[in-house]
């Protein structure tokens, strides 16, 4: 038995309230190590003449890793109190106790000894992790709103180019507006999105507006809070969310608070918005010199027109919070993406939290995080972030296959056990965005490569988004690329792209619970065929997913996929015979 491997931890995504009667128990071991896992658990206080009376409950085995297997189990302690420790047996028959103070022999003994066990004092309902419920059931569409449509031509400045007369550079207007949203929203609604997240909507000089001049008003060259509200009431009238991007980490260097600080230096009343490092301020054309930060005031990145602000400063934070309550407040959004968040101190995202909640209780908060992000994920900051790493593993495999199947599902399951299971709930899935290049490009232009992925996805526990025009075979290389004008002449779409993208969201919608709470047992990850099959079960119900990512066809047994009844092929809705898996293809089967 391989005891280094094994891992354990209270108050943390291996042991943490699931709601306010249900603890979720999880322990860590290595790959093909151990056959079996009992929890011996009971209330700490519950003594009889013989002694504690604890129960034991076998846990199942989730997920596996390259590295490491995850055994799982949910308990519902009478008492909402818990003392538990684990007792392990690996393949040779070895067993061992597993405790809050180690290991140990598993003897009557050792295990009737109260200080050698894990505890969970108390499971209190206002410590359990709690999201939007509506987020679970919605199909995002990220709008980067200067290149949706141009609404309102009287709105667009004096530089504007004509709509999609040219690919995209870093500092062309195309004259999209918040108007030319308002006149889509039927489309959206058909194609069957219910959640719109918007890049920044907020007056800055620049097309993507995350250079912010004034947080409290609109982009003149969108419109006006006018046309904004209407946005909202027309979005809400058709059952569609509206998600704001934020970017508190900075602000735009022609702001009137950093224009104070060039002007009058240490003596400006904004000094102590920023990170000065020296003075005079001077701004230069990059701060990266030699592998140096060589500018005297800290920025994003080493964009010098985008300096930090200082979020632990009183001022900027009553600003910030003033900006974030006033949009929830007096327009009713129901989303905030905060931009560069994990570059913003824990302490103002917790204020931050209290300030939107105490506005609208189900207002969802989405960090912008390439990276593991547990900390941000405990319940009192953030609901979500965007799930980059679950985007790069499936980018990996079924895009760029760089990393082979179980690769790709190794890195899921880990993701997976990294966060609570109603954290998992409501991540932000995505397989492109502003920041990336477009998945079409990605994938070379290959249709069908980027219709699996996109599946793949959809798949999966979490709320998926699609990046606007993906749904009609938009593509674009990385940025300015990505940020092409949205193609509204129906004879340059791909209509049998919109008509997947459809049909795809409508499979998700109908099997929205199954697909977000059911349990995930992977059958067939073969590296040699290139074959991914998969199930997803809940109530009774079972979804098979078989993915042939391959250029020939396949042919998969049922058995292989643990089916031993006629089943039907709910996406073609007919009866499944035998399993032929065409090239660059999937089926989903349900029975």
């Amino acid at each position: 038995m391989e005891k280094a491997a094994i891992y354990h931890q209270p108050f943390s995504s291996y042991a943490y309230g699931y709601d306010s009667q249900t603890l979720h128990i999880k322990i860590r071991s290595q790959r093909d190590d151990i056959q079996e896992v009992v929890l011996i658990a009971a209330d700490p206080y519950l003594q009889t003449d013989s002694g504690w009376a604890s129960e034991e409950t076998a846990l199942r085995k989730v997920a596996s890793t390259e590295e490491h297997d995850y055994w799982f189990v949910a308990v519902k302690p009478e008492q909402r109190r818990l003392q538990y420790g684990f007792v392990l047996t690996d393949t040779a028959g070895e067993d061992v106790f597993y405790g809050g103070r180690g290991f140990y022999e598993n003897t009557p003994a050792n295990r009737a000894i109260m200080d050698y066990y894990f505890k969970f004092p108390f499971l209190h309902d206002t410590e359990v992790f709690k999201a939007p419920e509506w987020v679970k059931e919605t199909i995002w569409y990220q709008i980067f709103p200067e290149r949706f449509d141009n609404g309102n031509p009287s709105l667009s400045p004096a530089n504007v180019l004509p709509w999609g007369s040219k690919d995209p550079d870093r500092d062309d207007f195309f004259g999209g507006d918040i108007q030319g949203i308002i006149n889509h929203l039927d489309y959206l609604v058909e194609l069957g999105i219910n959640g719109i997240y918007l890049t920044p909507v907020f007056e800055a000089s620049t097309n993507h507006k995350y250079d912010t001049l004034n947080y409290f008003e609109i982009d003149p060259h969108f419109g006006d809070k006018e046309t904004f509200r209407k946005l909202v009431r027309e979005a809400h009238k058709r059952g569609v969310k509206i998600m704001l991007d934020a970017v508190f980490n900075h602000i735009g260097d022609k702001s009137p608070e950093w224009q104070d600080v060039l002007k009058n230096g240490e003596k400006s009343k904004f000094v102590d918005w920023f990170h000065i490092r020296s003075f005079p301020v001077t701004p230069g054309e990059n701060g990266n010199v030699e592998g140096k930060n060589t500018l005297s005031f800290d920025t994003f990145a080493y964009t010098m027109h985008m300096p930090k602000l200082n979020t632990a400063n009183p001022d900027v934070q009553k600003y910030l919070l003033d900006i974030a309550t006033y949009w929830v407040r007096e327009f009713d959004i129901d989303g905030w993406r905060l931009d560069v968040a994990n570059e913003v101190d824990h302490a103002f995202w917790k204020q931050f939290n209290k300030a939107v909640r105490s506005e609208k209780e189900d207002i969802y908060i989405l960090g912008e995080i390439w990276h593991d992000s547990w900390l941000w994920l405990l319940g009192d900051e953030f609901d979500s972030v965007m799930n980059y790493p679950f985007t790069q593993t499936i980018i990996e495999n079924f895009v760029e296959e760089r990393i082979k199947p179980t690769k790709m599902v190794s890195g899921i399951s880990e993701q997976l056990m990294r966060y609570q299971e109603q954290v998992n709930h409501v991540m932000f899935n995505m397989l492109d965005s502003h920041d990336t290049a477009r998945l079409l490009t990605r994938c070379e232009g290959d249709k069908e490569k980027a219709k699996l992925a996109l599946a793949f996805m959809f798949a999966h526990t979490g709320s998926p988004c699609i990046y606007y025009g993906t749904e009609i075979g938009m593509d674009g290389a990385d940025d300015p690329l990505c940020r092409k004008c949205m193609e509204w002449d129906e004879a340059n779409q791909d209509k049998d792209m919109l008509t997947f993208m459809k049909k795809l969201i409508a499979f998700r919608k109908t099997n929205q619970k199954v697909l977000t709470y059911g349990n995930l047992d992977w059958h067939i990850v073969d590296d040699e065929k290139h074959i991914v099959a998969f199930s997803r079960t809940l109530d009774g119900k079972c979804l098979t997913f078989i993915f042939n990512q391959s250029d020939v066809a396949r042919t998969v047994l049922k058995a292989d996929v643990a089916i031993t009844e006629e089943v039907r092929n709910a996406w073609t809705n007919e009866v499944a015979g035998n399993l032929d898996i065409p090239a660059k293809s999937f089926v989903i089967l349900e029975g």
